[in-house]
C-alpha cells in the first residue's frame, strides 16, 4: 500500500467542528489556509512550529474502534490530516513531503482534555501514542487527497 493521504480536515474557529475538504493549502511557517491553527500576529503565544498542521493514521482509528467500546470518526480526531500506510510515529524529527509540501514532524500529537471535552470520555486514553504527528510545513503547496506522502532521506 502506498502512504496516502485519504482525507482532509480544517476549520476556521476552535471549537467548531471539523469540515472535510479535498484539498488544502500548507503555507510555510504558517499552516494550513482556513484552518484555526493558521498562525498570525493576534495569537502571539499559540505561534510555534508545532502547531501549523497535524496528522493522524487511519490505522490508529481502526485500532481505536477494534480496542475501545466506543466508535470515533477521523473527523473528530480534530487533525488535519488523515493518512494511510504510512507509521507517522516514526517521522518525529524527520522530513516528508505530503502532495506539494514539504514537512518535519515535530512530536507526537497525543491527545488532551479539550479533545475528550468535544467527543467523549475515554478518547484520551485510545489515542494515547497514537493520536498522530505535529508538524511543521518547510515549504508549502497544495495537499489534496489521494495525494502520495513520501519520507526524505
Amino acid at each position: 500500500m502506498k502512504p496516502a493521504v485519504i482525507a482532509i480536515f480544517v476549520t476556521a474557529k476552535s471549537a467548531s467542528p471539523m469540515e472535510s475538504v479535498s484539498k488544502a493549502q500548507a503555507v510555510t511557517g504558517k499552516g494550513l489556509l482556513g484552518d484555526r491553527k493558521f498562525r498570525n500576529d493576534s495569537h502571539p503565544k499559540k505561534d510555534t512550529p508545532e502547531r501549523e498542521i497535524t496528522l493522524i493514521e487511519s490505522e490508529a482509528i481502526e485500532g481505536v474502534n477494534r480496542d475501545y467500546a466506543l466508535h470515533l470518526d477521523a473527523i473528530e480526531t480534530r487533525r488535519n490530516i488523515l493518512t494511510q500506510g504510512i507509521a507517522l510515529n516514526h517521522l518525529v524529527g524527520k522530513e516528508f513531503t505530503v502532495g506539494k509540501a514539504r514537512l518535519r514532524g515535530i512530536m507526537l500529537c497525543e491527545p488532551c482534555t479539550h479533545l475528550e471535552k468535544m467527543t467523549r470520555q475515554g478518547i484520551m486514553r485510545a489515542l494515547i501514542h497514537r493520536g498522530g504527528l505535529r508538524a511543521q510545513i518547510l515549504e508549502g503547496g497544495t495537499i489534496s487527497v489521494g495525494d502520495s506522502i513520501s519520507e526524505l532521506v
